[in-house]
Protein backbone atom coordinates (compact mmCIF):
# COMPACT_ATOMS: atom_id res chain seq x y z
CA UNK A 1 0.00 0.00 0.00
CA UNK A 2 2.85 2.37 0.88
CA UNK A 3 4.50 1.70 -2.52
CA UNK A 4 1.27 2.65 -4.24
CA UNK A 5 1.13 6.01 -2.46
CA UNK A 6 4.77 6.69 -3.32
CA UNK A 7 4.13 5.90 -6.99
CA UNK A 8 1.09 8.19 -7.07
CA UNK A 9 3.05 10.96 -5.40
CA UNK A 10 5.97 10.49 -7.81
CA UNK A 11 3.62 10.47 -10.81
CA UNK A 12 1.88 13.57 -9.53
CA UNK A 13 5.16 15.44 -9.07
CA UNK A 14 6.38 14.26 -12.47
CA UNK A 15 3.23 15.45 -14.26
CA UNK A 16 3.28 18.76 -12.36
CA UNK A 17 6.85 19.42 -13.48
CA UNK A 18 5.94 18.70 -17.12
CA UNK A 19 2.89 20.96 -16.81
CA UNK A 20 5.11 23.79 -15.58
CA UNK A 21 7.85 23.26 -18.19
CA UNK A 22 5.59 22.40 -21.13
CA UNK A 23 4.93 25.91 -22.47
CA UNK A 24 8.67 26.62 -22.61
CA UNK A 25 9.63 23.45 -24.53
CA UNK A 26 8.63 24.73 -27.97
CA UNK A 27 10.34 28.10 -27.73
CA UNK A 28 13.71 26.92 -28.99
CA UNK A 29 12.10 25.21 -31.97
CA UNK A 30 10.14 28.37 -32.79
CA UNK A 31 13.30 30.46 -32.62
CA UNK A 32 15.24 28.12 -34.91
CA UNK A 33 12.34 27.72 -37.34
CA UNK A 34 11.91 31.49 -37.68
CA UNK A 35 15.59 32.01 -38.47
CA UNK A 36 15.72 29.10 -40.93
CA UNK A 37 12.53 30.12 -42.74
CA UNK A 38 13.68 33.72 -43.13
CA UNK A 39 17.09 32.50 -44.33
CA UNK A 40 15.51 30.45 -47.11
CA UNK A 41 13.05 33.24 -47.94
CA UNK A 42 15.98 35.64 -48.33
CA UNK A 43 17.81 33.07 -50.43
CA UNK A 44 14.78 32.69 -52.68
CA UNK A 45 14.50 36.47 -53.03
CA UNK A 46 18.18 36.60 -53.95
CA UNK A 47 17.46 34.19 -56.78
CA UNK A 48 14.53 36.29 -57.96
CA UNK A 49 16.38 39.62 -57.89
CA UNK A 50 19.88 38.27 -58.64
CA UNK A 51 21.32 39.99 -55.57
CA UNK A 52 23.21 37.22 -53.78
CA UNK A 53 23.92 37.13 -50.75
CA UNK A 54 22.44 40.40 -49.49
CA UNK A 55 18.78 39.42 -49.10
CA UNK A 56 19.76 36.09 -47.57
CA UNK A 57 21.79 37.91 -44.90
CA UNK A 58 19.02 40.45 -44.31
CA UNK A 59 16.44 37.67 -44.09
CA UNK A 60 18.57 35.77 -41.58
CA UNK A 61 19.03 38.86 -39.43
CA UNK A 62 15.32 39.72 -39.57
CA UNK A 63 14.49 36.12 -38.69
CA UNK A 64 16.89 36.29 -35.75
CA UNK A 65 15.41 39.53 -34.46
CA UNK A 66 11.84 38.31 -34.93
CA UNK A 67 12.62 34.97 -33.28
CA UNK A 68 14.32 36.55 -30.29
CA UNK A 69 11.49 39.08 -29.94
CA UNK A 70 8.92 36.27 -29.94
CA UNK A 71 11.03 34.24 -27.49
CA UNK A 72 11.31 37.12 -25.01
CA UNK A 73 7.65 38.17 -25.40
CA UNK A 74 6.39 34.63 -24.85
CA UNK A 75 8.66 34.07 -21.85
CA UNK A 76 7.56 37.31 -20.22
CA UNK A 77 3.89 36.47 -20.80
CA UNK A 78 4.28 32.99 -19.36
CA UNK A 79 6.11 34.33 -16.31
CA UNK A 80 3.43 36.98 -15.81
CA UNK A 81 0.71 34.29 -15.93
CA UNK A 82 2.69 32.23 -13.42
CA UNK A 83 2.96 35.20 -11.02
CA UNK A 84 -0.74 36.05 -11.44
CA UNK A 85 -1.73 32.48 -10.60
CA UNK A 86 0.23 32.62 -7.35
CA UNK A 87 -1.69 35.71 -6.16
Amino acid sequence: MNDRIDKKEYTSKFSDSYRKVGPYLGLGTQLAATIILMFFFGRWLDGQFNSEPFLMIIGSLLGGFAGIYNFIKTTLNLNKKKIDQKK
